[in-house]
């Protein structure tokens, strides 16, 4: 399926504020793949439809996941907030045949995960600092997605890291095993 039938079949489940940041995040995720060489159309539909399910009652996430046998950790489905990535990947390839690098991608967007390829890197990159994200150091952070993808996804894991400290929130062990991965093994 071409992105414009993927945009079209997005404005079904998203509202118009969700939707416009999955634009913004595929027109992000662009711009990486072109400058990090990695296959445009594959990233930026990858991109597209990372929140196909954001907006799905959190029961209804747990029931897909339940019904659809995807694995999740006690902590995501206690926690839901990576569930609509979860549901996502699943609905995208059974509905719209995306290969597994892709799924992962859209899986993983939240937490990100051990050995990512670029693809998926660049989609929980993108996905942090689209133009529709306005936070303290965004900026920043565009600017080092750019000069280096790892040191970008580092900042970003840390900066979430503090912040559900700060609000006493539940840390995923999915964050910290690609913290450290990225720290031990692709900082560079």
């Amino acid at each position: 399926m071409e992105i414009n039938e993927l945009k079209e079949e997005l404005k079904r489940y998203l509202k118009e504020d969700r939707y416009k940041h999955s634009i913004c995040v595929m027109e992000m995720s662009g711009r990486l793949a072109e400058h990090y060489r990695v296959n445009k159309q594959r990233v930026m539909k990858a991109a597209l439809m990372h929140d196909m399910a954001k907006e799905l009652p959190l029961d209804e996430l747990k029931k897909y996941v339940i019904n659809n046998e995807i694995y999740v950790s006690k902590m995501e489905m206690f926690v839901g907030v990576t569930l609509h990535g979860k549901v996502a990947a699943d609905m995208c390839r059974k509905k719209y045949k995306f290969d597994k690098e892709m799924c992962r991608a859209i899986s993983n967007h939240t937490t990100g995960k051990v050995r990512m390829s670029m693809l998926e890197k660049i989609v929980f990159i993108a996905d942090k600092i689209d133009e529709t994200r306005k936070y303290e150091g965004v900026e920043n952070l565009r600017k080092l997605a750019f000069e280096n993808i790892n040191k970008a996804i580092l900042q970003n894991i840390d900066n979430t890291i503090l912040n559900n400290m700060k609000r006493g929130r539940p840390i995923l062990e999915e964050s910290i095993k690609t913290r450290n991965y990225i720290l031990i093994n692709e900082k560079k």
